[in-house]
């Protein structure tokens, strides 16, 4: 076998490594799980849910855990980075818009990391909450990620549900799963989505060409999950539009990925679209600015709501007074 290649991302939202091989001709008719579990030291289990995500691919093709390796074959598998890294409390001020004992709801500032990883191993939005909360968070998600329920990517801004015990946790990720945890969305785009209200629906899974972005794919294409997200334009201003943006599911990049797919991607998105004009922003015109769920204990519905922050504002006004 050849040396094992290992490639560290640096975009810590990938949140991910990379692990590349090349099947020699004592490799051939091996299980892909079983070859992948010998060279990594992943056990078969994490191979075959690695496998069945899509994070395996055989010559840039995603394939299940039982397919049979060729001289060759040239693989790649990206996986969660270590969990050695230890969050540390810092004292960072929080925006917080709910709290109990089970549960809170922080507002994000754009540009904050939600939970650290190589590259980012402080000055997140965890280190600020295991400080804030004395270290009662949630941890079944892993060291990484104490509390975090769902996220947001580090440049998008808005509200995000944090867990402080096991059952919050279990019980609000049920709600995800089963699409009954509401999120909206306001976003500036290049252009006017034609028409003005509608429903994106595709697969979203690995980009085939460059592995830390996400691409829309037909829905049942192998290695990728169904994605929904319904839009509707709040304001229309030619070279770029407002709009509100509903997520049925919740997958990776979801809207970014969306809303390139139809042409009008957002404003300043420096993965999908690099080399556009910004208007003077760093990062992604987009805002989670609702989130509703049922609380775990009461059983009461919950419903929150931030405006929009100083940059999507600010992008409007220089909108509003070049037209």
């Amino acid at each position: 076998m050849n040396d094992d290649i290992v490639i560290f991302t640096d975009d810590p939202e990938a949140d991910r490594d990379i692990y590349a091989f090349t099947a020699e001709e004592s490799d051939s008719e091996i299980r892909l799980d079983v070859f992948l579990s010998q060279k990594t030291g992943f056990s078969r289990t994490r191979v075959a849910e690695l496998c069945e995500s899509g994070y395996v691919l055989v010559n840039s093709i995603p394939r299940k855990k039982n397919f049979r390796l060729t001289s060759g074959d040239e693989l790649e598998l990206s996986a969660p980075p270590p969990t050695g890294i230890e969050a540390k409390p810092q004292n960072i001020p929080l925006d917080i818009y709910y709290e109990d004992e089970n549960l809170l709801v922080v507002n994000k500032p754009q540009g904050m990391v939600v939970h650290p990883a190589p590259g980012n191993p402080d000055g997140t939005l965890v280190n600020a909450l295991l400080f804030h909360c004395d270290g009662d968070l949630s941890g079944i998600n892993g060291k990484l990620r104490p509390g975090i329920v769902h996220r947001i990517d580090k440049d998008t801004a808005g509200l995000l549900i944090v867990a402080k015990n096991e059952l919050a946790h279990i019980s609000l990720a049920a709600q995800i799963k089963a699409h009954t945890f509401s999120r909206k969305y306001r976003a500036i785009l290049y252009g006017v989505p034609e028409p003005l209200t509608g429903t994106i629906r595709t697969g979203i899974g690995r980009s085939r060409t460059d592995r830390k972005k996400m691409a829309a794919f037909p829905i049942g294409t192998p290695g990728t999950k169904e994605a929904v997200t319904h839009y509707r334009v709040l304001r229309a201003y030619g070279a770029f539009s407002y709009v509100e943006l509903t997520l049925e599911t919740g997958r990776t990049h979801q809207i970014r990925v969306h809303m390139r797919e139809i042409g009008h991607p957002v404003l300043a998105d420096p993965v999908y679209a690099a080399g556009r004009k910004t208007l003077g922003l760093y990062g992604q015109a987009l805002v989670a600015f609702h989130i509703g769920f049922i609380h775990p204990v009461t059983g009461e519905r919950l419903v929150f709501e931030c405006p929009d922050p100083d940059f999507i504002n600010k992008a409007l006004e220089i909108i509003e007074h070049e037209i």
